[in-house]
């Protein structure tokens, strides 16, 4: 099953021209695309589905939410390898490239 999954936003970039910020769960930190809330600032928390934030929530329902994913085991991909800093998720980058027609830089 495929779930968002709540972070929060401790830096917003453009890249390729594309809104980008890294987002914080809960100690991990991982790359995601902004394009579909492209007003979300830093500090505010947003949910993250496949490498792409979808929706902002409050702290307090990014906190039951994360806390819920714990307690069901729903948070292994978390445990995957980060993303080198130089490369982009290919999910993202595949977005970029079809968007803009360019390569991340």
């Amino acid at each position: 099953m495929c779930l968002a999954i709540p972070g929060k936003v401790v830096e917003t970039y453009d890249r390729g021209g594309l809104r980008m910020a890294r987002v914080q769960f809960g100690g991990i930190t991982r790359e995601a695309c902004l394009e579909y809330l492209p007003e979300t600032q830093s500090g505010e928390y947003v949910l993250v589905h496949v490498g792409f934030a979808i929706s902002r929530v409050d702290e307090a329902e990014a906190e039951r939410t994360y806390q819920a994913l714990k307690e069901l085991d729903q948070l292994n991909e978390l445990d995957a390898p980060d993303v080198d800093e130089a490369k982009a998720d290919p999910t993202v980058s595949r977005f970029i490239k079809a968007r803009t027609g360019n390569e991340i830089p």
